[in-house]
């Protein structure tokens, strides 16, 4: 069973080790880099602050373990963005990235999701897709990345 539990600046612990594994892990499959989060950049400080500031931070637990993580925010246009995901390679294909979507649609509630996805990671395409997200065209916001939007009245 797939559990997603929502962390607080106080469990910066949790998110601190799954984020530097994910940087690890899947370099190049975010805007961040490892490089930015360790050293000078790993600070208590700097982890609480980013569970401050992004309002939705998940963990997803499989058998208490934790082996995902996703994060939503909402956007000035008034949509909902999901970022900050990521499954551990022995979780992959056990319906963790499926709990992760679900959790940020539900959150979303009736507002419209977006994210941005590297063009070459077509699991990650395929999984948005089964959740209702279609292709948007060229991220606005980095030229190395697609947007995908899930509609209003997509079903899940």
């Amino acid at each position: 069973m797939i559990e997603a539990q929502v962390l607080g600046p106080d469990e910066w612990r949790v998110w601190r080790h799954l984020r530097l594994e994910a940087l690890e892990e899947a370099e190049g499959a975010f805007r961040a880099t490892l490089a930015q989060w360790i050293g000078p950049g790993d600070t208590e400080e700097r982890w609480r602050a980013r569970l401050s500031d992004v309002p939705l931070n998940i963990v997803l637990r499989s058998d208490g373990a934790p082996v995902g993580m996703v994060g939503a925010r909402v956007r000035k246009d008034d949509t909902v963005e999901l970022i900050s995901m990521w499954v551990a390679p022995f979780a992959r294909g056990r319906g963790v990235g499926d709990a992760a979507v679900r959790a940020v649609v539900c959150w979303a509630g009736p507002r419209e999701v977006v994210l941005h996805v590297k063009p070459d990671n077509e699991p990650a395409i395929a999984l948005y897709e089964r959740h209702g997200f279609v292709d948007a065209g060229q991220s606005p916001e980095a030229a190395d990345e697609r947007l995908m939007r899930r509609p209003q009245d997509a079903a899940n």
